[in-house]
């Protein structure tokens, strides 16, 4: 009964509609919404400026329509501060550059040296990255001082972040804030601080002196999110979905062995919480594009090129396969895959994601994450001449149309967040449910409203023909 009863489900998983990629979309055609989107995105950043009180702490999100802070580690300041910096690349608005330039200065030291998060890539990279970037890429004069200063703080943070380290049997991996039995599926893009900081010349000094290689611990890292936080149907648990990730794996840190899938903000082990799917589409992209800028005698020191780009392609595409597969015709995804009450809202795959609802909220950061993934993954593809670049670089185009129009744009003069419909922590209940829903909506995350404007810049840049947009471009 049971094996037909999960035969039932993996044949509801085949045939059940998906993301509808318009394939006749263009990226000229968002043009001018990327207009009303940056007009938009620079009042947001004004009004909290103007309005939201530092001394409660970092914003997280907005509880009706107002920015607030929420404890549980300070991960959201960067991005605060970081889109400042973006809102200046976009428009060369010298506000913003100065806004967000100061405020680094200011408040972000103390996590350059932070040993308690897996959150370095978030906050120091969205900050110091991307000013350090400004600079390489000429938008922004040359000091050598100045660029010294961005460069020991990613330098610093990048070894610090590798110094949360748990070995296993093959390998190892950056722990969480959980502690050194948990690795979570969001520290795959959180780490490209550790590859910004090799590619500056830094490494980690542990006991006796000893150099620890930032590339090693990186490399590491990615393979053993790839091959315990991602399933591939290889019938690892009877829910085995090609595709499907795992917010947090659990290790028995005396042994290295692998003991178990857990969840911190997804529904269970066993179901797939959507930005945690998004963190790992975007992620192995990013560092499948960083290596391409490494020479192969780096890379043969840790098993070569083609093994190690394999492992990280063969997870890009079967989280993006799994994203497409599992998400709503306009591209939002529900917060989790699998929410207990999905079912009550009847063929959800099959409509526009409806924020709302009664039953589950969705989460359209996960959304803007993904969009961009997918247009990276897209175009890693195409310099291969892979015949599955359109189809990704056409569902992320299709994913951000979506975001930049109602309901998900913010558009209301007064409400701080820029994107709607975000969802932070569903089982803890932190998000704010208005009067009259059942579920959370309407309000936004800071990581979301960062997320939406560096996907927007992303297009834009290649739009305008400017430098590819990468977070290695500080390298420079």
């Amino acid at each position: 009964m049971l094996k037909d009863h999960l035969l039932e489900i993996i044949q509801h998983h085949k045939i059940v509609t998906m993301l509808k990629i318009d394939y006749s979309l263009k990226p000229e055609d968002l043009i001018p919404k990327l207009r009303k989107f940056w007009e938009l995105s620079g009042k947001k950043i004004l009004l909290i400026e103007k309005e939201y009180d530092s001394e409660e702490g970092s914003p997280v999100f907005t509880i009706n329509g107002k920015y607030t802070s929420r404890g549980w580690t300070d991960w959201t300041q960067g991005f605060e501060f970081g889109s400042a910096i973006l809102q200046f690349d976009a428009t060369d608005d010298h506000r913003f550059l100065e806004l967000g330039r100061g405020k680094i200065v200011k408040n972000m030291a103390g996590h350059v040296s932070h040993t308690g998060v897996h959150d370095h890539g978030f906050n120091n990279v969205s900050t110091y990255g991307n000013l350090l970037r400004l600079i390489r890429e000429g938008k922004i004069p040359f000091n050598p001082w100045e660029a010294s200063f961005y460069e020991l703080a990613l330098k610093i943070s990048g070894a610090i972040q590798a110094s949360r380290w748990t070995g296993i049997q093959e390998g190892g991996f950056i722990y969480s804030f959980n502690g050194p039995h948990s690795l979570f599926i969001d520290t795959i893009r959180s780490c490209r601080i550790l590859a910004l900081s090799h590619s500056l010349g830094h490494y980690l000094l542990g006991e006796q002196d000893e150099p620890v290689s930032l590339l090693g611990r990186l490399l590491d890292h990615l393979r053993t999110t790839a091959k315990y936080s991602v399933y591939y149907g290889n019938g690892r648990d009877i829910y085995d979905i090609p595709g499907r990730i795992a917010h947090e794996c659990i290790f028995n840190i005396i042994s290295g062995d692998f003991r178990c899938p857990n969840t911190q903000q997804g529904y269970s082990p066993f179901s797939t919480w959507t930005r945690g799917l998004s963190w790992a589409i975007l992620g192995f992209t990013e560092e499948l594009e960083y290596l391409t800028e490494l020479p192969d005698d780096e890379l043969n020191l840790f098993g070569g090129r083609k093994e190690i780009e394999s492992v990280l392609l063969k997870a890009a595409k079967v989280v993006a396969e799994f994203y497409i597969e599992h998400t709503p015709v306009d591209g939002i995804p529900y917060w989790d895959t699998r929410a207990p009450d999905l079912n009550k809202i009847g063929d959800y795959l099959n409509h526009p994601a409806n924020p709302f609802n009664e039953f589950e909220p969705v989460d359209s950061s996960a959304a803007a994450i993904a969009a961009q993934g997918l247009l990276r993954l897209g175009h890693c593809l195409a310099d291969s001449k892979n015949d599955m670049a359109e189809r990704y670089r056409q569902a992320g185009i299709t994913v951000l149309n979506t975001l930049l129009d109602e309901p998900y744009l913010s558009t209301g003069p007064q409400h701080h967040g820029l994107l709607l419909h975000t969802v932070y922590h569903r089982p803890n209940n932190w998000d704010h449910t208005p009067d009259g829903s059942r579920i959370p909506n309407g309000e936004s995350g800071m990581w979301g409203d960062y997320h939406l404007r560096e996907v927007a810049l992303y297009l834009q840049k290649m739009l305008n023909k400017e430098q590819y947009y990468a977070f290695y471009n500080c390298l420079l």
